[in-house]
């Protein structure tokens, strides 16, 4: 069974994303920000994370993505980036003139059918390697 990370510091979302994954055959785990999901991750990594961007700081997301990229053991763990950003007061803060590691972007409130496609191809894809 397929282990998902969710990083987010909202629970409701946490919740959410949990009552949609784990029915269709996922395992979750979850952290509140970006420093409590990297020591997790380096202790037991998960086979995907659903990332949200702004935490503890605005670009705490943002951050971590770029902390698992430099880690060989993390770095190929699919990423899909979750935020609502775009639609906030923070929406200039976020970089559109940078790399961000990420393998797919869902905006926030979520579509519950569109997270599980996508966790299904990154997993298929990842898998495929």
């Amino acid at each position: 069974m397929p282990t998902i990370m969710i990083v987010d510091d909202d629970p409701d979302f946490v919740e959410i994303a949990r009552l949609i994954l784990e029915p269709n055959g996922y395992e979750t785990v979850s952290a509140c920000n970006g420093d409590q999901a990297l020591r997790s991750m380096r202790q037991s990594p998960p086979d995907l994370v659903v990332l949200d961007v702004m935490m503890s700081t605005v670009l705490d997301g943002v951050h971590l993505s770029h902390e698992m990229q430099a880690d060989p053991n993390l770095k190929n763990i699919p990423v899909i980036m979750v935020s609502s950003i775009l639609d906030s007061p923070h929406a200039e803060m976020f970089p559109t003139d940078e790399y961000i590691p990420m393998n797919a972007w869902i905006t926030k409130p979520i579509d519950p059918n569109e997270l599980l496609e996508k966790v299904a191809q990154l997993l298929n894809s990842d898998r495929g390697r």
